[in-house]
């Protein structure tokens, strides 16, 4: 291979579109080429990810088209070494492909549940419907320990707050991932992102845990990975002075990557950087920079760079310069291709789109998934015996966040006898919308509100209007039942309420759920898998970790 193939090999690219030879001005701007084939031609890169966001997901009939068409790219540059296709489907808030595929609740939800069985096959099936549609990398599970209730960018992606619970989830999905499906697990986000204020999306965020907690916290899901065999592992872009005093985020830390990761832990795997057009790790060093100290510091592939000619250039001059040496280079590149050997993805790149349909969003899948989300409702607070409801004919109010999320718990609840209307507020609600809601509610015998991280008032409701239209539906006197869809932390800026149940995930599958333990087709099982602190006194529990009602 030459040094230009060697290198290409280290980038995992994007484009925009469904098909790989359908032209798109977006890809012509970052690429200087029109369509996905082009830029796999320009490129040779080793690895691909699928985006919904960017046009790639329109069917999973079609996404085997894709791959197949992609693949076919690869192989015809003449390097002849098929790529690496990932997507994040961590199920849950995280999903890339949605229905027909089948969904599942997330890791919060399993942690719910504390059933390893379950999230393994849940990891399984995920696994399989990707392989059918020629994806072999999931980036896939979330270790992180979510040990801070204000965290803005993990939250329900976290299995728990308590080290075991996620090590125990974490290695149940590698299994199900690697073993069951025969694709690519990647823990994430090395060295634990579970702790933190800020949103590596859009800031450096610092993690300011002694050495003492971090191989007590965080550590320990990543070490119960690489002793289970993980694929891969992502960086995270990170500050962790106690294990890198320099400043740089842990995806250009040599002494975190190479040092901790690779040394310490002996990780043997790829090592792959969270994506590059985040802000967090584009604030110190320029793009350029970025790339090469990424590879210094012991990366192996180069997640979605903003700027590809600048950073595929920079990294063949590092090495041309004798800055990098091409033995490192080389030393990534076999990690990738044994990686690609094991996959399978080197020798059969190739998927049949007729039978996608037989793998994807089976109907024995499907029931499987729901089996496995009804476990995870919990019902926190029952104060007032309002559930479960009887049989009785009623009318049902369901407003809060979401619309296909209202909308879906509309359909189970009229599936059930009642009489439904849909309110919709969004996650920050005008007082119009709330006005409406409150209106409707004196109008309908039950409210079922929806909300949505109502907790965040820094980025999702700044001006605190979920929880005010929680309160402004209970000045009602009417019965009101209050779910909250993703973080279970709400309940803390409206303890009033007397009933609250916490789903961890707001798809259809899990409005199903909750509407069978709303009319008791089912009990709520789920235990909380982390602690929901009282408001503004994060050390002090509201509701504690393993609290859940039930009847």
């Amino acid at each position: 291979m030459t040094l230009e193939e060697k290198v290409g090999q280290l980038f995992v690219l994007f484009a925009y579109g469904p098909d790989a030879h359908k032209p798109d001005t977006r890809n012509t701007t970052l690429y200087g080429v029109p369509t996905p084939a082009e830029v796999v031609a320009k490129y040779k890169p080793g690895g691909w990810i699928y985006f919904n966001g960017r046009g790639n997901v329109e069917s999973p009939t079609q996404l085997a088209t894709y791959s197949n068409q992609l693949q076919t790219a690869a192989i015809n540059t003449g390097l002849h070494v098929p790529m690496m296709i990932a997507t994040d489907q961590e199920q849950g808030v995280v999903v890339r492909i949605g229905p027909p595929a089948t969904q599942f609740g997330g890791n919060m939800a399993h942690g719910a549940t504390r059933n390893t069985a379950d999230a393994r096959t849940a990891a399984a099936i995920t696994g399989r419907e990707l392989k059918a549609m020629g994806i072999r990398q999931d980036y896939a599970p979330v270790a992180d320990v979510n040990v801070n209730a204000l965290n803005p960018v993990i939250g329900v992606r976290s299995f728990s707050s308590d080290p075991q619970l996620v090590s125990d989830m974490t290695v149940a999905q590698v299994q199900g991932y690697q073993r069951d499906a025969g694709i690519m697990a990647t823990a994430k986000h090395f060295p634990g992102h579970g702790d933190t204020r800020d949103d590596s999306h859009t800031a450096l965020p610092t993690i300011n845990h002694t050495l003492e907690q971090w191989n007590t916290i965080d550590a320990p899901p990543f070490k119960a990975a690489i002793k289970a065999g993980i694929d891969s592992i992502m960086t995270a872009h990170i500050v962790v002075p106690s294990l890198d005093p320099s400043g740089d985020p842990a995806t250009l830390s040599k002494p975190i990557l190479t040092g901790v990761l690779r040394q310490q832990l002996g990780f043997k795997g790829l090592i792959i950087t969270d994506g590059l057009e985040m802000a967090a790790v584009r604030q110190q060093y320029g793009d350029a920079e970025v790339a090469v100290r990424a590879i210094e510091a012991g990366v192996d592939q180069l997640l979605l760079p903003p700027a590809p000619d600048v950073q595929f250039n920079a990294v063949l001059d590092a090495v041309r310069s004798g800055r990098i040496s091409e033995q490192r280079i080389n030393e990534s590149l076999l990690r990738i291709l044994l990686m690609k050997l094991k996959n399978g993805v080197l020798f059969t790149p190739f998927v049949d789109p007729a039978k996608v349909a037989t793998t994807v969003g089976t109907p024995a899948s499907l029931a499987t998934a729901q089996t496995i989300v009804d476990k995870s409702v919990t019902l926190v607070k029952n104060n007032a015996n309002v559930v479960p409801l009887n049989a009785d004919p009623r009318k049902i109010l369901v407003t809060g966040w979401g619309v296909s999320t209202t909308q879906a718990l509309a359909a189970s609840l009229t599936k059930r006898g009642a009489t439904t209307t849909v309110a919709q507020t969004g996650a920050a609600p005008s007082d119009a919308a709330i006005a409406d809601a409150v209106a409707k509610a004196q109008l309908n015998d039950v409210t079922v509100v929806i909300t949505q991280k109502a907790w965040d008032t820094t980025v999702t409701d700044k001006l605190a209007k979920q929880q005010k239209l929680v309160k402004d539906l209970l000045a009602t006197g009417k019965t009101v039942i209050v779910v909250a869809v993703r973080d279970p932390y709400d309940i803390a800026y409206f303890d009033a309420a007397p009933t609250y149940l916490a789903t961890y995930g707001y798809a259809a599958v899990s409005m199903e759920s909750l509407a069978k333990v709303i009319y008791g087709e089912t009990k709520p099982t789920g235990k909380l898998p982390v602690d929901i602190p009282v408001a503004g006194q994060p050390d002090t529990a509201l509701y504690p970790f393993g609290h859940g009602l039930t009847w």
